[in-house]
């Protein structure tokens, strides 16, 4: 939950007037407002803005500031970080389905290329950082849940150490990921403030700091963080109806990231990796941790078009399990 501070007023507003365009301007998601720290201080940069909340102990405070205004603000009782529910069965406030909550705010689909409709707000929740990640990078990548309504931007606060990892450069042994690699090759990543955690109220019953821990990276603070995903994201090489395969593929490099590239394709199709590395122009010694982001993506977009690596890479079981991992 946000605390008053001047410092993230400025910076958020400064964020909303950031690229805007003499149009219509995009609706703002604020996910989990809590006592509407945050809210107001949107409000007061001029914007449409829907308050999504989860904990019922807050809604009668935004519900009154809501009947307060002239529709400028709308609050709604649901749980951002819980939309689309994986399983069947009825889905349960507070979670909800992402076309419910987009037909609430009044938001109609519109095509990737176009700008971004709406501008997401929050904090991604301590204990599920790592989960929420993936889950909205399938998400991204399959043109899923939010982003089957266009290129949300999202800006989030998350811990230092996971913004380290999404912006780590190819051969950082302590930081370079599977997930540094996908939010790279999907996104514009913008630092646009860092605070420090005594700015944030604390759930622990000693009072305490809800720091994660962090043996290898800093983190010493919430950095609040632009996502912005890529216009020209999807090509003929990379479509969202296989854009998973892509996902699974950077993941098996990664998981050993020691491993040289071309024993890691030699694994998928014997002794082809070395002439594909070659038609790239990537070192057949490079190990999986130096290679770059794009040269990941030129490298599936190659596997696609190959003759010899078919869909015998491709593994369903495995695959089956990191799209299952939130």
């Amino acid at each position: 939950r946000f605390i008053a501070c001047p410092r993230l007023a400025r910076t958020v507003q400064r964020c909303l007037q950031d690229g805007a365009s003499p149009g219509p301007q995009p609706v703002v998601l604020e996910c989990a407002p809590g006592p509407g720290v945050l809210t107001r201080t949107l409000l007061n940069a001029g914007v449409r803005v829907v308050a999504l909340e989860s904990n019922s102990a807050f809604l009668p405070n935004l519900q009154s500031l809501e009947n307060s205004l002239d529709g400028q603000l709308k609050v709604v009782y649901g749980d951002f970080f819980r939309l689309d529910p994986l399983g069947t069965g009825t889905v349960k406030l507070p979670a909800m389905c992402s076309d419910k909550l987009f037909e609430t705010m009044g938001v109609a689909a519109v095509p990737w290329r176009a700008d971004v409709p709406v501008k997401i707000f929050g904090i991604l929740p301590q204990r599920k950082e790592r989960t929420t990640l993936w889950k909205l990078l399938f998400a991204l990548y399959e043109c899923n849940s939010i982003y089957k309504y266009g290129r949300m931007e999202l800006n989030l606060f998350l811990s230092e150490r996971e913004y380290k990892i999404l912006t780590a450069k190819s051969g950082d042994a302590r930081a370079y990921q599977a997930l540094s690699v996908l939010w790279q090759v999907a996104c514009e990543i913008q630092l646009l403030h860092m605070e420090p955690w005594s700015s944030f109220v604390t759930n622990l019953k000693s009072g305490g700091l809800a720091v994660p821990k962090s043996v290898w990276l800093p983190n010493d603070h919430l950095c609040l963080i632009r996502l912005t995903p890529k216009k020209n994201l999807f090509t003929e090489g990379l479509q969202p109806t296989h854009s998973a395969t892509f996902i699974f593929m950077v993941k098996q490099c990664l998981a050993k990231p020691k491993i040289r590239l071309t024993d890691r394709l030699n694994s998928w199709s014997v002794d082809n990796g070395g002439n594909l590395l070659r038609e790239l122009e990537i070192p057949e010694d490079t190990v999986a941790r130096n290679v770059h982001p794009g040269d990941y993506r030129r490298l599936f977009e190659a596997l696609q078009d190959s003759s010899v690596f078919t869909e015998s890479w491709f593994n369903d079981e495995v695959l089956d399990g990191i799209r299952n991992i939130s």
